[in-house]
């Protein structure tokens, strides 16, 4: 004798629901393992104290690089590893640290020396990182304002050059014609 299909499908359902339920609370098991396991756990006090010395670490860091700069004689250039910038980034996690701002202070005029060398030798554009990198520094500072004028002006003269030497291409042109 067959059962009737409304017969044979309340047995399947508690079967199904027990399944499903099974899988669930598997799911919210596993869920709350992992989230126990890799960092959803409330804040510990250690946790600040732990990402306050890694500010210190990185602080110390970056002294050590900026000192080793200083050394190698890179106090602006190249972008990305200069004293400057490393001094400007200790400036950032440790808005007080004081031997940041006294490094900054004394290499001022020996950076401002370095931005008017590239503005001499015509590293215009290498001229104008530096300067926006002391300008971080001391954007009020006179120095940083002759040296800005400087800069527009040689880039001024520059321009005027390419014009006239595109201008005397262009005449023997104009003239055969």
């Amino acid at each position: 004798m067959t059962v009737p299909a409304s017969v044979a499908a309340p047995r399947r359902a508690p079967t199904l629901v027990l399944v499903a339920l099974a899988a669930t609370l598997a799911l919210a098991a596993l869920g709350w393992w992992g989230w126990q396991r890799w960092g959803g756990t409330p804040a510990r006090e250690g946790d600040a104290t732990a990402a306050a010395g890694g500010d210190q670490d990185g602080v110390a860091i970056l002294l050590d690089l900026a000192g080793k700069a200083v050394a190698e004689k890179r106090l602006v250039a190249p972008a990305g590893s200069n004293a400057y910038e490393f001094y400007l980034s200790v400036l950032e996690l440790d808005p007080q640290n004081a031997a940041a701002r006294q490094a900054l202070q004394q290499l001022f005029p020996a950076a401002t020396a370095e931005v008017e060398r590239s503005i001499n030798a015509l590293q215009l554009d290498e001229a104008a990182r530096e300067l926006r990198l002391l300008r971080d520094y001391d954007a009020t500072d006179f120095t940083l304002a002759l040296l800005g004028g400087k800069l527009d002006a040689q880039r001024q003269i520059v321009i005027r050059e390419d014009e006239a030497r595109a201008a005397r291409m262009q005449a023997p042109a104009a003239a055969g014609q």
